[in-house]
C-alpha cells in the first residue's frame, strides 16, 4: 500500500517540475534572443484592385504600397510596362493612382514592380517586389451571335423536341462573375413552331410540320445576359428547312387509260404509259404497279420508269389479233416504302382501268430487243461504234432487213445508224448539251426487186452520256445587290448561289471565297450550296465609290476541281433610319452586239471599201486614157490612137487593102465599090523612092516605141508624119496644104464611109468658114 502511495505522489509532482524547467528554459532562450535580435523590414500594402469604366474624374486611387523602412529620404517608385503611363505612385506616401479609365475586356490585370530607394544616392532600401493590380468586371457587354444567319434542317412530321440546330452567342464580360456572362436565348418569332433552350439548341414544338404545306421557316432568336434583367440584347435569324420523308402514296391521274396496239408489237415493246402523281420529292417516289382484276395478267407487265415514275405497259408474249382483239384489266399503284407512322387519310391504294385494243396489220420486221440503251463517256474521241440493233422478218419469206434512222432527240446528226443496224457516233458527244440522246430506228424489209417495203417497225435507241468534270461552276447572278452606306458590320447584303453544268459532285457542295480580302465585304458559307455576302467593317463612303465590284471565286469538288471568278456589282445607297433604301444610282445597262452582227458589219464595211477602190482605179484609168486623146486641132503631125486592137499580121478584115492595090495596079476600080482614088491624080514627081524608104521609116519608129518606156504598149501605130513617095494621096498633113487656093473637090470623101467623115467635114467646107475644133 505504501508503494502505491509513493508512486501516485511522484506522478503528481513530475509535471510540476517539468513545467518549471520548461519556463526556465524559455526564459533563457528569450534573454538570449533579446541580446541578438535584428528588426526585419518588409513591404506592406493591401491587395490592389480597381473597377473598370469608373465614371468619376481622373485619376482614380488604386491602393497604397508601404514599407517598414523608417527613412526620411525614402522614395517610392514603380516599374513595369504600364508604370508612369497608366499607373503612377506618389513618391512619399506610396499611393498608386490610375490616370486612364480601364477596360477589363481589353486587359484584366497589370503586373508592376515596387521599389523604395534613397533619394540621395538612389540606392535601394529594400529588394524590389512585384504586385498585381486586378480590374474588376462590370456587366457592360451585350452577348453577340457568332453569325447573323444560321441554317438548320429537320425531317417533316418529326416528334416534339426534335433537335434542329444550335445557335451561339458570346458575352465578353467576366464569366467568373455571376450573371455577367450568362447568356439566355429566346425565340421571338416562330415560337409557335420552335423553341430554344439555354444552351442554344433549337427544337420543334409541334409534330405536324408538313413539308408539302410549308417547306421552310424563318425564325428570330434573341440572346441576352443577366437572367431576369431587361438589359440590351442581340438577335439572329435562323432559316429552318423541312426535309422530305416518304409519307404520300401515288394517285393515278385518270380513272381509266385506253391504248391501241398493233398485233405485231414486239415482246417488251411499249404499249402505253399510265401516269401517277406523287407529291413527295423524286427520291421518295417508288411507285409499284400491279394487276388486281381481269384476265390476261400473264400477257402484259407494268414497269415503273425510274425517271418519270410512269408505268410502262409492255407485252410479255406475242399478240394475235385473230385470237384476242381487246384486253381489259385493272391496275393498282402503291408505294411500299411509305412510312405508315405518318400515313395520311385518303387511302393507300389507287386503282385505274386499262383497255388495250389490238389492231390487225401485215407484220413488219420484229426487233430482237426493245429498247436499246448504250452508255458513252462524253468528249471521248476514241469511241465511234456503240453497238448495233437487230430485227428479223417474222413472215415465211424471211427477207433481208435494212435499218434507217427516223427521228432523233435532240435533233441533229449526233448518232448515225448504218444499213446493217450499227449505231455510230460521227463525233464525240457533249453531256452539257444533252445528257441523253434518243433515236428511232426503223427496220424495213427489202423486197425481191430491191425496193423497200412500206411496212416498217421501230426501235428506240437510248444513249446515255456519262459526265466528266469539264465545266466550272457559275454564279447565279441575283438582282442588283445593294447596301446602305451606314450598314453595320455583319449586315447580310445578299445570299448568292451557283450552278454547274456538270453533275453535282457526290463529295460535297460548292466552295465560295473572295478573290481578295482587301474590301469592306466578307463571305460566310451556309454549307447548303449558298453563301452570304456581309458587311465587314461598315460605314461606306459614297463620295469615294458608289458602286463596288466584288470578285467571288466558286469552285466545285469534281475531279479535277474547277473554279471560276465571278463579279458582283454592289451599289452603295442612301437609307433612312429604318434601313430602307431611299436613293441608289442607276447602273448603266450593258449593250452587247452578237458575234453574227459584228461579222455582218465587218463584211459590209469590207465590201464598201472594195467597191470604193474599184471606182477610184477605174476613174484613174479613164484619166490616163483621156490624157492620150487629143482634140481635132492637135491631130496634125501626131500619133493617132484608136480604141481598138489590131489583129496582128493576119488581120486582113479591118481594112480592104484591095482598093489601094487596085489603084497601084493600072488604076483599075473594084467592081463592088467605086474607087475614090480614081478622082485623085498623083502629081508628077520623083518616083524612084520605093518600099525600102518606107520600110526604113517604119523600123525607126518601131525602135523608138520599143525603147521609150513612157509609152503605153499599143498594138497598132498609125504614123502620118511621112507617107512616102509611092502614096497617091500624098501627105495628109494640113501643114502643107491650104484650103483657100485648092481646086480639088473633096466631096468624094463622103462616099468613102464613116471612117473619112471627119476629113469630109474638114475639107468639104467653104474656104472662109471658121472651124471650131
Amino acid at each position: 500500500m505504501m508503494n502505491h502511495l509513493i508512486l501516485l505522489f511522484s506522478l503528481f509532482l513530475a509535471p510540476a517540475f517539468a513545467d518549471k524547467e520548461s519556463q526556465k528554459t524559455n526564459q533563457n532562450f528569450a534573454s538570449n534572443n533579446a541580446s541578438h535580435k535584428r528588426l526585419k523590414r518588409d513591404w506592406i500594402w493591401n491587395q490592389m484592385h480597381i473597377k473598370e469604366e469608373i465614371d468619376t474624374p481622373l485619376p482614380h486611387h488604386v491602393g497604397k504600397i508601404t514599407s517598414s523602412v523608417r527613412n526620411n529620404n525614402a522614395k517610392y517608385i514603380i516599374e513595369g510596362e504600364y508604370a508612369n503611363t497608366i499607373f503612377k505612385v506618389e513618391e512619399t506616401s506610396g499611393d498608386v493612382y490610375a490616370f486612364e479609365r480601364l477596360d477589363r475586356e481589353k486587359k484584366a490585370e497589370y503586373e508592376l514592380t515596387a521599389l523604395i530607394i534613397d533619394r540621395r544616392n538612389n540606392q535601394s532600401l529594400e529588394p524590389p517586389s512585384k504586385f498585381i493590380i486586378k480590374v474588376y468586371d462590370i456587366n457592360d457587354n451585350v452577348p453577340v451571335f457568332v453569325q447573323k444567319v444560321f441554317n438548320g434542317s429537320v425531317p417533316e412530321m418529326s416528334p416534339v423536341g426534335t433537335s434542329v440546330t444550335k445557335v451561339t452567342a458570346v458575352d465578353a464580360d467576366d464569366p467568373t462573375v455571376t450573371g455577367h456572362a450568362t447568356v439566355t436565348y429566346q425565340v421571338i418569332k416562330g415560337d409557335e413552331y420552335f423553341t430554344v433552350d439555354d444552351s442554344g439548341v433549337i427544337s420543334t414544338t409541334r409534330a405536324d410540320l408538313d413539308r408539302e404545306n410549308q417547306s421552310t421557316y424563318e425564325i428570330i432568336v434573341k440572346a441576352k445576359d443577366a437572367p431576369g434583367s431587361s438589359g440590351d440584347s442581340s438577335t439572329a435569324t435562323v432559316i429552318i428547312t423541312l426535309t422530305d420523308i416518304n409519307d404520300n402514296f401515288p394517285v393515278f391521274k385518270h380513272p381509266s387509260f385506253n391504248f391501241k396496239v398493233p398485233e405485231n408489237i414486239s415482246v417488251g415493246g411499249e404499249v402505253g404509259r399510265v401516269k401517277v402523281e406523287d407529291v413527295d420529292e423524286p427520291q421518295h417516289r417508288n411507285t409499284k404497279y400491279s394487276f388486281v382484276r381481269g384476265d390476261y395478267r400473264d400477257t402484259f407487265e407494268i414497269v415503273a420508269n425510274p425517271f418519270t415514275n410512269e408505268g410502262i405497259i409492255r407485252p410479255k408474249k406475242p399478240l394475235d389479233f385473230e385470237k384476242v382483239a381487246e384486253y381489259r384489266f385493272d391496275i393498282e399503284a402503291t408505294d411500299p416504302t411509305v412510312d405508315l407512322r405518318y400515313f395520311k387519310s385518303g387511302g393507300s391504294r389507287s386503282i385505274s382501268t386499262v383497255t388495250i385494243e389490238v389492231t390487225d396489220v401485215d407484220e413488219p420486221p420484229v426487233f430482237t430487243k426493245l429498247p436499246y440503251e448504250f452508255k458513252v463517256r462524253e468528249n471521248d474521241p476514241e469511241i465511234r461504234t456503240l453497238g448495233s440493233v437487230w430485227a428479223h422478218d417474222p413472215d415465211a419469206a424471211k427477207r433481208k432487213i435494212r435499218f434507217i434512222r427516223r427521228r432523233a432527240s435532240p435533233n441533229g446528226d449526233y448518232i448515225r445508224v448504218s444499213d446493217t443496224g450499227i449505231i455510230q457516233l460521227p463525233k464525240p458527244l457533249d453531256r452539257e448539251f444533252s445528257s441523253s440522246y434518243n433515236i428511232t430506228v426503223a427496220a424495213q424489209e427489202i423486197l425481191e426487186d430491191g425496193r423497200l417495203s412500206d411496212r416498217e417497225s421501230h426501235a428506240q435507241v437510248h444513249v446515255i452520256v456519262t459526265d466528266e468534270n469539264d465545266n466550272a461552276p457559275e454564279l447565279v447572278y441575283p438582282e442588283e445587290p445593294r447596301v446602305c452606306e451606314n450598314a453595320a458590320p455583319g449586315k447580310v447584303i445578299i445570299r448568292i448561289s451557283a450552278t454547274d453544268k456538270d453533275e453535282i459532285s457526290p463529295r460535297g457542295f460548292f466552295k465560295y471565297s473572295l478573290a481578295t480580302e482587301d474590301s469592306n465585304f466578307s463571305l460566310v458559307e451556309n454549307y447548303d450550296n449558298t453563301a452570304n455576302i456581309t458587311v465587314k467593317y461598315g460605314q461606306f463612303n459614297r463620295e469615294l465609290a458608289k458602286i463596288h465590284y466584288l470578285p467571288v471565286i466558286i469552285s466545285d469538288n469534281g475531279d479535277p476541281e474547277l473554279s471560276s471568278t465571278n463579279t458582283l456589282v454592289i451599289s452603295v445607297c442612301k437609307c433612312n433610319e429604318k434601313g430602307n433604301f431611299t436613293f441608289c444610282e442607276e447602273r448603266a445597262k450593258q449593250v452587247g452586239v452578237s458575234i453574227q452582227a459584228l461579222v455582218a458589219i465587218f463584211i459590209c464595211i469590207f465590201t464598201i471599201i472594195v467597191i470604193t477602190l474599184l471606182i477610184l482605179l477605174r476613174k484613174r484609168h479613164k484619166k490616163d486614157l483621156s490624157g492620150l486623146g487629143r482634140n481635132v486641132a492637135e491631130i496634125h503631125e501626131q500619133l493617132v490612137t484608136y480604141d481598138e486592137e489590131g489583129g496582128g499580121e493576119m488581120d486582113t478584115t479591118s481594112y480592104d487593102v484591095s482598093v489601094l492595090n487596085s489603084v497601084r495596079k493600072n488604076g483599075i476600080k473594084p467592081e463592088a465599090v467605086p474607087s475614090p482614088y480614081a478622082q485623085v491624080q498623083k502629081p508628077p514627081g520623083n518616083i524612084t523612092s520605093g518600099a525600102g524608104e518606107m520600110e526604113m521609116m517604119i523600123e525607126v519608129k518601131k525602135d523608138e516605141a520599143d525603147n521609150d518606156r513612157d509609152l503605153l504598149p499599143y498594138d497598132t501605130l498609125h504614123i502620118y508624119g511621112y507617107e512616102g513617095a509611092e502614096s497617091i494621096a500624098e501627105s495628109l498633113s494640113s501643114l502643107e496644104s491650104g484650103s483657100s487656093d485648092s481646086d480639088i473637090d473633096y466631096d468624094f470623101l463622103n462616099d468613102w464611109g464613116p471612117r473619112f467623115k471627119m476629113l469630109a467635114e474638114l475639107y468639104g467646107s467653104e474656104p472662109n468658114e471658121d472651124f471650131v475644133y
